[in-house]
């Protein structure tokens, strides 16, 4: 009997129901436990009145005899209904119970005539509200069609479906709609049709697609769909999500209506209903949405539970539904308040009370409603209270001894101290709810309890209890004190250098500093005794400048903290700008245009020196490699070779040279950019020779450089490229005409980067 208080709890609840104008109704309600118990009735909150229209019968059970949806007096008996039981334990009502009329409105939708060709597809629709929901019948020529027909498709919203239409489908067709308020017949629509099947080609089309349906659990959907072409498409339904449909309980109705019966929440998407052309990709799409509600029910009811007084009872109700129910918790038949002792948590799936006494006692009923319907489960809390408990500890003192320590002292209760066993000290922000409160156990001959590691500024509430083995005494009065207020601590301080004048101080701000209300910044030259400042700066700062400092000294900087109880113990850094003017003078900032314009000045003279040293440096390896054959000749053009390499004066701006192995592409290209050769440069690089011998041996100076069509250009070996090979044994052949070693080197082209 889960969900049942075993002195009083409902066997029997109202239900929803629909009534008949002019006709007697019954709503149930069934009780048991502890007699005696009496039964009433509300309807929509109002207490109801035993009366010749309505009264109470002797099993609990409301009766009323002429259901009207209006009376004389402008009054209905609609409305919510719910059932009360009380007995001395307590008092439970039960659900609520919508009682709504039978009705029944005109057809609002119509079916309308229509003209087919011949295998082509015919839809009629009728449509009317009703309570409950109507019965749709069709009828063609005044008989009810043939539902054994498989081309005659009826869906419950009230549409007819006709496939693969033939000339004998032709008639005259109409609706008929039931429940238990009325009959309503529909007006008369045609159906003509005409010629003969089409072979004409036509794109699948889709006529009527699915509607938006919310339904409740263990209903049944239906998905209409209905499509038309040539050739006729071939009907599929999918969900939007790409889960599976699955095949329990699922139907197709006529050529492609989709049937779910027993519905689920699981039932719960989008469903697309797809036409498609037989053999190719050539399709057709619509959608509609699912909706499957379910009516609130419990995962975990509320037990009945016995407490002593001043313990804490607990109450757990955890309900699902969809969409998810709202928990309301009703105290004998009453909305329950909360208070300082009364808590509800977890979306109202738990309630606490805390410190319990006599008054708390009664049936706790946890209501779980939603849109789907509604439920409800009771319990009920038993306060134990045994005779002879000691009377509550007196003279509860609380006294401040520090900013973390509050000492309690208290004396024994006046009455029914032989059984003490001990005391519990009930300890509690003053700002905190109840449910954050905390023990501390006390042997029962003492008498004070020191209480530490509390917050400094801060209140806090005391209260004793003296325990028995059989039971808790109440509560003492509750003292409230606070504790010390405490200086902040010391902050982080860091110094940073910015230039020669300037230092930042910076801080990290952390909860370690306790309750602080901003920040005191000093500074001073070391030699000096009085500081500058202090500097007040708020709580949030975290960064200081310090500026127009003196560069030949050194400061010493200072940081507290500080709140309403004063200043906090400070944090000293010492700093020095010396070695920051060192580094400028020894480093000075540099003039970018004046330097911009020397390195324009100097460019040719770098060009050319490096491409001459690296031309002396290559031939100085071929004349070690080669010398020692005792080829003079090989000397003698060499040295014929070192004179720059003339070319015409429209290329006199490349340079000709490779460096580190650069490919030709790459020397061209720098070729297009470099700079034309500065004359005097040249002389200053290399100053004409004194020696009139070395000018009758053909080595030119820088300043007689001469142009020669048929000089030899100087192949380039990269640096990083080359490598010495050990002579062979064998000597090589001398050329017949005379030709220096120097020509049988290999030919250099790209390097091989491989």
């Amino acid at each position: 009997d889960f969900g049942r208080s075993s002195e009083l709890a409902f066997v029997v609840e109202p239900s929803d129901d629909i009534a008949v104008q002019e006709q007697p109704l019954i709503l149930y309600c069934q009780v048991e436990g502890i007699q005696p118990i009496t039964i009433t009735w509300r309807k929509n909150g109002v207490m109801i009145v035993d009366s010749e229209n309505a009264f109470v019968l002797a099993n609990g059970s409301l009766y009323v005899s002429r259901f009207q949806r209006v009376r004389g007096d402008g009054s209905s008996d609609e409305g919510e209904y719910d059932c009360m039981a009380q007995n001395h334990y307590g008092l439970v009502v039960s659900r609520k119970a919508k009682i709504q009329a039978a009705t029944m409105s005109d057809f609002h939708i119509h079916p309308q005539n229509a003209v087919v060709e011949e295998g082509g597809v015919a839809r009629f629709q009728c449509q009317i509200h009703g309570l409950p929901e109507p019965v749709i019948l069709w009828h063609k020529n005044s008989m009810p069609v043939n539902t054994d027909n498989e081309r005659y498709t009826l869906l419950p919203k009230g549409v007819l479906q006709i496939t693969g239409l033939r000339a004998e489908d032709s008639g005259i067709f109409h609706c008929v709609a039931t429940n238990i308020a009325n009959v309503k017949f529909s007006r008369e629509a045609r159906l003509t049709v005409s010629g003969s099947h089409s072979t004409v080609y036509k794109d699948p089309m889709i006529l009527v697609g699915p509607e938006n349906l919310t339904l409740t659990v263990h209903q049944t959907a239906v998905l209409e769909c209905i499509a038309t072409g040539n050739p006729r498409p071939i009907v599929s339904w999918s969900r939007l999500d790409g889960r599976p449909i699955g095949v329990e309980g699922i139907q197709v109705l006529g050529t492609g209506n989709l049937m779910i019966s027993d519905l689920t929440v699981q039932h719960s998407g989008i469903y697309v209903c797809a036409a498609n052309k037989p053999g190719t990709r050539v399709r057709r799409t619509a959608q509609g949405s699912l909706v499957v509600q379910a009516p609130a029910e419990f995962v975990q009811h509320p037990q009945s539970i016995s407490r002593p007084v001043g313990t804490t009872a607990i109450f757990t109700c955890v309900a699902q539904g969809e969409p998810p129910p709202q928990i309301t918790w009703l105290r004998n038949g009453q909305i329950l308040e909360t208070s300082d002792h009364i808590k509800l948590k977890n979306n109202n799936s738990t309630l606490s009370i805390y410190g319990i006494n006599q008054a708390d006692e009664a049936i706790y009923q946890c209501l779980a409603e939603n849109s789907a319907g509604s439920t409800q489960a009771s319990a009920r809390l038993t306060v134990l209270w045994a005779d002879g408990l000691p009377s509550p500890p007196q003279g509860v003192r609380a006294e401040t001894v520090s900013a973390t320590t509050i000492q309690v002292s208290w004396e024994k209760p006046l009455q029914n101290t032989k059984e003490i066993i001990g005391y519990v000290l009930h300890i509690r922000k003053a700002a905190d709810p109840v449910e954050m409160e905390y023990q501390e156990a006390v042997s029962k001959s003492t008498f004070q309890q020191l209480v530490t590691d509390l917050e400094p500024s801060t209140s806090y509430s005391f209260y004793i209890k003296a325990y028995t083995s059989r039971g808790a005494s109440k509560a003492s009065e509750v003292t409230v004190v606070s504790t010390l207020g405490e200086v902040p601590a010391m902050p982080s301080l860091f110094i940073k250098v910015i230039n020669s004048t300037t230092v930042q101080a910076t801080w990290e701000p952390s909860i370690k500093l306790g309750q602080h209300e901003g920040f005191k910044l000093y500074y001073r030259k070391v030699h000096l005794s009085q500081y500058t400042g202090p500097v007040l700066l708020a709580s949030n700062v975290t960064a200081y400048n310090i500026t127009h400092l003196d560069a030949s000294v050194v400061y010493e900087v200072k940081l507290l903290a500080y709140n309403q109880h004063g200043d906090g113990n400070s944090t000293v850094r010492f700093v020095s700008l010396r070695e920051t003017v060192e580094r400028t003078v020894l480093n000075p900032p540099c003039d970018c245009m004046k330097d911009e314009q020397n390195n324009k000045t100097s460019t040719t003279g770098i060009i050319i020196g490096i491409h001459i040293g690296v031309t002396c440096i290559i031939f100085c390896i071929l004349f070690l490699m080669f010398g020692y054959r005792g080829r003079l000749l090989m000397c003698k053009n060499v040295q014929e070779q070192l004179s720059t390499p003339q070319i015409p004066r429209s290329q006199r701006s490349a340079t000709g040279l490779v460096l580190n192995g650069a490919t030709r592409r790459d020397r061209d290209d720098r070729d297009l950019n470099g700079k034309q050769l500065d004359m005097n440069e040249l002389e200053r690089l290399f100053p004409a020779s004194p020696s009139q011998e070395q000018q009758e041996k053909g080595i030119t100076s820088a300043h007689s450089l001469s142009v020669s069509h048929d000089e030899t250009q100087i192949s380039t070996l990269p640096l990083d490229e080359f490598s010495i090979i050990e002579e062979q044994p064998d000597p090589l052949p001398e050329d017949p005409h005379g030709s220096s070693p120097a020509a049988l080197a290999p030919d250099h082209g790209p390097a091989n980067e491989g």
